[in-house]
């Protein structure tokens, strides 16, 4: 882990000032600090300082390359979590997987053609807490919003493509949902000055909650934890906005027995989505007093 650079400058510093030779030489006392003897601007201190940083600076390097070097071999690595996801990111529609191997053969396609190929955007793997199985969630993009995957060609290739690659005798589910639907109800003290009785911003005739709210909902990493408290803080930012309450927030996911939306249930505190992402599902359930 990289030192901070005053750490640095000491573990310079120290040694210098402990020399018998560089204290006769500028006239300081053994065992006195640096700082004490050297101004700021003098060319001694400037020196030390340039070589902290520079030394901070490479160790900084040290540090990042060290990292993206454990990520890239936990990605790397056949049959770990972050692999299977590496290769959810990775997939290819319409391009063939070169002979025994997992990565597709691009032939002579254009690298738009590649980009454009890789249609899975999000991707989350973990092992369900009831049997030995890795569920993966996907989902893709369509005008900056996330989506499943209805088309028929699209659902059988990623299927079958995972078919190919997964190690042999792990059983593998994939979580191709439409949106956890979102329900809040939520009161909010309004300055007039600033929003009218149904949130509209006097001066620019928009809704700057609601903005918000979406705002929130695309900052929310996918298959990450939603917080209830996070979304309330988010509205506290908003022009206008004196308090905010939030009376229930509820959410409904897709149940495979019957191939629809459950009964919302109520969230407490926190909540991971099952298809991996919310939807807020009405705006009207938000109360605007003054």
């Amino acid at each position: 882990m990289a030192r901070s650079k005053t750490q640095i400058k000491a573990e310079i510093t120290t040694p210098f000032m402990a020399n018998q030779s560089f204290a006769e030489k500028y006239g300081f006392t053994i065992g006195t600090s640096f700082e004490s003897e050297f101004s700021l601007v003098s060319l001694e201190n400037i020196l030390f300082e340039m070589v902290a940083f520079a030394l901070y600076l490479h160790e900084l390097m040290f540090d990042q390359h060290a990292k993206e070097v454990d990520q890239r071999l936990a990605n790397e690595k056949a049959g770990t979590l972050p692999w299977y996801r590496t290769m959810a990111l990775r997939f290819q529609l319409g391009f063939a997987l070169v002979q025994d191997k997992d990565y597709f053969d691009n032939g002579a396609a254009t690298n738009e053609q590649i980009e454009a190929s890789k249609i899975i955007k999000y991707a989350a793997v973990n092992e369900a807490t009831d049997s030995s199985r890795v569920i993966l969630k996907i989902a893709g993009e369509q005008n900056g919003v996330l989506t499943n995957f209805t088309d028929a060609v699209q659902v059988e290739a990623i299927e079958y493509y995972y078919k190919r690659i997964k190690v042999a005798g792990v059983a593998l589910t994939i979580i191709n949902y439409k949106a956890d639907k979102l329900y809040l109800t939520i009161q909010i003290k309004r300055d007039a000055l600033i929003l009218n009785e149904n949130g509209m911003s006097k001066l620019n005739a928009d809704y700057p909650v609601n903005e918000a709210l979406k705002a929130f909902m695309k900052e929310l990493k996918f298959n990450g934890e939603l917080q209830l408290s996070s979304l309330i803080d988010k509205i506290q930012l908003v022009s206008g906005v004196l308090d905010a309450t939030l009376i229930s927030a509820q959410s409904a996911w897709i149940n495979p027995e019957i191939n629809d939306y459950g009964i919302p249930q109520p969230i407490n505190i926190t909540k991971v989505a099952e298809s991996g992402y919310f939807e807020i599902v009405t705006f009207d359930n938000i109360h605007y007093v003054v």
